[in-house]
C-alpha cells in the first residue's frame, strides 16, 4: 500500500493516504553548534565540517573525505558554492544516503508542471477522494512547493524498500481463514523510520553547508510521486505507483518502497527523468479486486481497498465487501500482479521485519483482540492508526467472506452485542454470510 504510503492513490495527489500523521518539521537552517568553515586558497572553496568529517568542496573537484577540523565561525559557505561545488555537494549527498539506507536519490526542481495540477483538479471534482476531505482543503498546498516552504529551490526525493521476510502473500491470500496484512504494514511504521532516516539526512546536509531544508513521510500535502518521477526516481505505473529500475552491479526494480523528501533551498544540479516501461500491460488493472484502476493512471480511492480498510471511517459500502475478501489492512494485488516486482528487493531493514505473525494470523484470533490488546500489538505500528473499532469492522468483513465454519460462525457470535454500532452492522452482515 504505500511508498511513502505511495498507495495507488498516491500518484492522483493522494500520497498514499496523505495525512498529516506527524507533525512535519519547520525550515532548518545551519545551528551554532554544528559551524561551517571557508577558506580561500587557490581553486579550494570551502573547507566545511560535515558532521564528523571534513568535506573539501572545490570548484573544479569532487569531494574529498579527510579528519574533523575545528572551522571558522560567522562564515557563509553557501554563498561561495558554485555549480562545480553543488555537484560534489550532490555526490556526497548521494552517498551519505545510501549510508543511511535508502536504496535511490534524485534531486528535482522544487515545482510542479499545470499538467499535474489539473490532473489533480480533475481528480478532486470527480469526487475520487472519497472521505478524505484534506485532500481538497490541501490542494494548492500539493501543486505548489512554496505554500510549504517559501525559500525551496530543490526537491530531493529518496526510496527505501520494505518487503519483508513474511509468508508468501499469494498463500495467504488463498486462505480465506487467514488474515491479510499488506506488507508495509507488517512491521514498525514507516512514518517513524523514513522520517528519522530524512532528517538525519537533512541535518548532514546542513552540517556540511548552510542550507534550509523541511523533511516529508506523509506529513504534508506533497505531491510525492510527480517529484519523484519529474526527477527520475521512477516511472509512474498504470496502478498510479512509482516504478524503478536499478542497473547493475545489483539489478532490481519494483513498486515495494517508500518515498519521502528533503525540501531545500540549494540550487543542487538537477537529475532527468526516466522513460516510462509499463508498454500495453494492464496486468495492475486486472488484478485490482474491486476495479479501483478505472483507467490507466487513473484510481478512484472510493473502490480501492487501501482506502477502504485504512482511510474510511465509517460504513464498507455492502456491494464491495464480498470483493474484500480476506485483506483487512491494505492491499497489494496490483504490486503483486506487476512483473516489474518479480525481480523486487526483500528489505534487510530490520524495522520492517513482521511482528506479531501478523504475516499469516488467523482471523479469529485477531477479531479476539481486545481494545488494551489491540493497543499493546500495534504500538509502533502503522495500523493503529485505524483504531480497534475499524480493526473489528475490517476482520468482520473478511469472516463473512472466509470459509463457513463453526469457528468462524462462533467468532461472529461473540462480538454480536459490541458496544460499537458500526461493528455490530458489519458483524449482522457477516453472520448472515455464514448461515
Amino acid at each position: 500500500m504505500p511508498q511513502g504510503f505511495q498507495y495507488p492513490a498516491n500518484q492522483c495527489g493522494l500520497s498514499a493516504t496523505q495525512a498529516a500523521f506527524q507533525p512535519d518539521v519547520q525550515p532548518r537552517r545551519e545551528q551554532s553548534g554544528q559551524p561551517c568553515a571557508q577558506r580561500q586558497r587557490g581553486c579550494l572553496i570551502g573547507e566545511l565540517h560535515a558532521c564528523g568529517e571534513t568535506v573539501i568542496i572545490g570548484a573544479m573537484s569532487e569531494i574529498e573525505i579527510g579528519h574533523p577540523v575545528h572551522p571558522a565561525k560567522g562564515t557563509d559557505a553557501q554563498a561561495n558554492l558554485d555549480a562545480a561545488g553543488l555537484a560534489a555537494l550532490a555526490v556526497a549527498i548521494r552517498r551519505w544516503a545510501s549510508e543511511l539506507g535508502f536504496s535511490a536519490l534524485s534531486i528535482g526542481e522544487a515545482k510542479l508542471s499545470p499538467r499535474a495540477g489539473e490532473e489533480l483538479r480533475r481528480w478532486l471534482a470527480a469526487g475520487s477522494h472519497g472521505d478524505m476531505d484534506y485532500m481538497m482543503r490541501h490542494a494548492l498546498k500539493r501543486t505548489h512547493p512554496a505554500k510549504l516552504m517559501p525559500n525551496v529551490s530543490r526537491v530531493i526525493s529518496v526510496r527505501m524498500p520494505y518487503w519483508p521476510d513474511a509468508a508468501p502473500a499469494a498463500e495467504v491470500l488463498g486462505n480465506g481463514a487467514l488474515a491479510y496484512v499488506s506488507r508495509y504494514a507488517l512491521g514498525r511504521d514507516y512514518h517513524k523510520t523514513m522520517r528519522s532516516r530524512l532528517q538525519k539526512l537533512a541535518d548532514r546536509i546542513t552540517c556540511a553547508v548552510p542550507a534550509d531544508t523541511r523533511v516529508f513521510t506523509d506529513s504534508a500535502p506533497v505531491f510525492e510521486t510527480e517529484f519523484a518521477q519529474r526527477s527520475g526516481l521512477g516511472w509512474r505505473g498504470k496502478h498510479t505507483l512509482l516504478i524503478a529500475r536499478d542497473p547493475e552491479p545489483k539489478p532490481s526494480s519494483g513498486s515495494c518502497f517508500f518515498i519521502g523528501e528533503i525540501f531545500i533551498d540549494l540550487p543542487l544540479p538537477v537529475d532527468a527523468p526516466v522513460s516510462g516501461h509499463c508498454g500495453r500491460c494492464t496486468a495492475c488493472l486486472d488484478a485490482c479486486p474491486t476495479g479501483a484502476i478505472i483507467a490507466p493512471y487513473r484510481l478512484d480511492a472510493r473502490r480501492c481497498i487501501s482506502y477502504l480498510t485504512v482511510e474510511h471511517p465509517g460504513s464498507i459500502p455492502e456491494p464491495l465487501r464480498p470483493l474484500l475478501g480476506n485483506r483487512i489492512y491494505g492491499c497489494d494485488d496490483c504490486q503483486l500482479a506487476c512483473p516489474w516486482n518479480r525481480r523486487g528487493p526483500q528489505s534487510a531493514e530490520k524495522d520492517f521485519a513482521v511482528r506479531n505473525g501478523l504475516d499469516s494470523a488467523s482471523l479469529v484470533s485477531l477479531f479476539a483482540w481486545s481494545e488494551a490488546e489491540f493497543l499493546q500489538r500495534t504500538a509502533g505500528s502503522p495500523i493503529r492508526r485505524i483504531g480497534h473499532e475499524r480493526w473489528l469492522r475490517n476482520i468482520a468483513v473478511a469472516l463473512g467472506n472466509a470459509p463457513r465454519s463453526p469457528e468462524h460462525l462462533a467468532a461472529l457470535r461473540a462480538r454480536a452485542g459490541d458496544t460499537s454500532a458500526l461493528v455490530r452492522e458489519h458483524v449482522q452482515w457477516a453472520l448472515g454470510r455464514q448461515f
